[in-house]
Protein backbone atom coordinates (compact mmCIF):
# COMPACT_ATOMS: atom_id res chain seq x y z
CA UNK A 1 0.00 0.00 0.00
CA UNK A 2 2.74 2.60 1.18
CA UNK A 3 4.54 2.12 -2.55
CA UNK A 4 1.12 3.03 -4.23
CA UNK A 5 0.49 6.01 -2.16
CA UNK A 6 4.77 6.96 -2.84
CA UNK A 7 3.98 6.41 -6.79
CA UNK A 8 0.41 8.32 -6.44
CA UNK A 9 2.35 11.47 -4.21
CA UNK A 10 5.43 11.33 -6.81
CA UNK A 11 3.12 11.38 -10.34
CA UNK A 12 0.81 14.26 -8.36
CA UNK A 13 3.69 16.48 -7.87
CA UNK A 14 5.28 16.09 -11.09
CA UNK A 15 1.38 16.54 -13.19
CA UNK A 16 0.82 19.74 -10.89
CA UNK A 17 3.66 21.66 -11.53
CA UNK A 18 2.75 20.79 -14.72
CA UNK A 19 -0.63 21.77 -14.78
CA UNK A 20 0.09 25.42 -13.47
CA UNK A 21 3.15 26.10 -15.55
CA UNK A 22 0.52 25.59 -18.75
CA UNK A 23 -1.61 27.70 -17.04
CA UNK A 24 0.77 30.66 -15.92
CA UNK A 25 2.17 30.50 -20.03
CA UNK A 26 -2.08 31.01 -20.72
CA UNK A 27 -2.13 33.58 -18.70
CA UNK A 28 1.24 35.46 -19.92
CA UNK A 29 0.42 34.57 -23.35
CA UNK A 30 -3.21 36.53 -22.81
CA UNK A 31 -1.19 39.25 -21.62
CA UNK A 32 1.76 39.52 -24.38
CA UNK A 33 -1.18 39.68 -26.73
CA UNK A 34 -3.21 42.13 -24.91
CA UNK A 35 0.24 44.27 -24.95
CA UNK A 36 0.95 43.59 -28.70
CA UNK A 37 -2.90 44.94 -29.40
CA UNK A 38 -2.19 48.27 -27.42
CA UNK A 39 1.46 48.62 -29.29
CA UNK A 40 -0.07 47.84 -32.94
CA UNK A 41 -2.99 50.34 -32.28
CA UNK A 42 0.02 53.19 -30.80
CA UNK A 43 1.47 52.18 -34.14
CA UNK A 44 -1.65 52.46 -36.35
CA UNK A 45 -2.26 56.07 -35.06
CA UNK A 46 1.41 57.03 -35.89
CA UNK A 47 1.11 55.92 -39.14
CA UNK A 48 -1.82 58.14 -39.74
CA UNK A 49 -0.68 61.12 -38.07
CA UNK A 50 2.95 60.56 -40.38
CA UNK A 51 0.73 60.18 -43.56
CA UNK A 52 -1.47 63.21 -43.06
CA UNK A 53 1.67 65.20 -42.60
CA UNK A 54 3.26 63.77 -45.38
CA UNK A 55 0.05 64.66 -47.21
CA UNK A 56 0.53 67.84 -46.33
CA UNK A 57 3.57 68.21 -47.14
CA UNK A 58 3.18 67.61 -50.92
CA UNK A 59 0.22 69.80 -51.10
CA UNK A 60 2.63 72.20 -50.15
CA UNK A 61 5.47 70.86 -52.67
CA UNK A 62 2.64 71.27 -55.72
CA UNK A 63 1.55 74.82 -54.22
CA UNK A 64 5.88 75.89 -54.37
CA UNK A 65 5.71 74.18 -58.04
CA UNK A 66 2.79 76.15 -59.23
CA UNK A 67 4.43 79.66 -58.09
CA UNK A 68 7.50 78.66 -58.99
CA UNK A 69 6.44 78.22 -62.96
CA UNK A 70 4.46 80.99 -62.87
CA UNK A 71 7.47 83.33 -62.12
CA UNK A 72 9.44 81.55 -64.48
CA UNK A 73 12.29 79.99 -61.53
CA UNK A 74 13.50 76.53 -62.94
CA UNK A 75 15.94 75.69 -60.92
CA UNK A 76 13.66 75.69 -58.10
CA UNK A 77 10.63 74.35 -59.42
CA UNK A 78 12.99 71.63 -60.56
CA UNK A 79 14.08 71.37 -56.60
CA UNK A 80 10.47 71.28 -55.49
CA UNK A 81 9.63 68.40 -57.70
CA UNK A 82 12.49 66.34 -56.35
CA UNK A 83 11.06 66.96 -52.92
CA UNK A 84 8.14 66.13 -54.37
CA UNK A 85 9.03 62.63 -55.21
CA UNK A 86 9.98 62.05 -52.00
CA UNK A 87 6.97 63.00 -50.21
CA UNK A 88 5.05 60.80 -52.06
CA UNK A 89 7.32 58.17 -51.42
CA UNK A 90 7.18 59.12 -47.74
CA UNK A 91 2.99 58.46 -48.25
CA UNK A 92 3.77 55.33 -50.03
CA UNK A 93 5.76 53.89 -47.16
CA UNK A 94 3.90 54.89 -44.68
CA UNK A 95 0.69 53.49 -46.23
CA UNK A 96 2.48 50.53 -46.45
CA UNK A 97 3.47 50.69 -42.99
CA UNK A 98 0.23 51.43 -42.07
CA UNK A 99 -1.12 48.46 -43.69
CA UNK A 100 1.33 45.74 -42.00
CA UNK A 101 0.42 47.01 -38.69
CA UNK A 102 -3.60 46.79 -39.76
CA UNK A 103 -2.61 42.90 -40.40
CA UNK A 104 -0.65 42.96 -37.18
CA UNK A 105 -3.53 44.31 -35.28
CA UNK A 106 -5.98 41.66 -36.99
CA UNK A 107 -3.92 39.44 -36.50
CA UNK A 108 -3.32 39.67 -32.46
CA UNK A 109 -6.55 40.28 -32.04
CA UNK A 110 -7.56 36.83 -33.24
CA UNK A 111 -5.00 35.33 -31.25
CA UNK A 112 -5.94 37.01 -28.31
CA UNK A 113 -9.26 35.73 -29.07
CA UNK A 114 -8.55 32.25 -29.21
CA UNK A 115 -6.04 32.56 -25.87
CA UNK A 116 -8.66 33.89 -24.01
CA UNK A 117 -11.07 31.38 -25.14
CA UNK A 118 -9.03 28.81 -25.33
CA UNK A 119 -8.75 27.80 -21.12
CA UNK A 120 -12.24 27.27 -20.91
CA UNK A 121 -12.26 24.96 -23.83
CA UNK A 122 -9.43 22.59 -22.54
CA UNK A 123 -11.61 22.57 -19.21
CA UNK A 124 -14.51 20.72 -20.55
Amino acid sequence: MRGRFTLFTALTLVALPLTLAAQARDTNDVKRDRREVRHDRRELRSDRRDIKGDVNDVRQDRREIRQDVKSGDVKEARQDRRDLRADRRDVRRDVRDARADRRDLRRDRRDLRRDAHQPADSAK
